[in-house]
């Protein structure tokens, strides 16, 4: 039998650090655009932020499609459709 894990823990784990990730940001943002104004080894914060953020969510939001069992169709699962051939000549409209 086959036994199919959800993954809740994983869901909410990574549901929990984007909210506390965005609440963060938004509670000091000040504070963080600052420091990213500074220059230096500051000036990548706004791109390393941007990849933690897009990890995070990502995460969050593939493990909660699983949760759900909501999966995306696989090459080998949809249906072939036929092409219906087309005539030699196409018909000419006489006036």
């Amino acid at each position: 039998m086959t036994h199919s894990t959800k993954p809740v823990g994983r869901t909410l784990v990574f549901g929990a650090l984007t909210a506390a990730f965005y609440t963060g940001f938004f509670a000091y943002g000040d504070t963080i655009a600052a420091h990213f104004a500074q220059g230096s080894l500051w000036a990548a914060g706004p791109i390393a932020t941007v990849f933690a953020v897009s990890y995070l969510h990502g995460e969050f939001a593939s493990n909660l499609w699983a949760t759900l069992g909501i999966s995306a169709v696989r090459k080998h699962e949809r249906t072939t459709v036929t092409a219906t051939k087309r005539p030699a000549q196409r018909p000419t409209l006489h006036a």
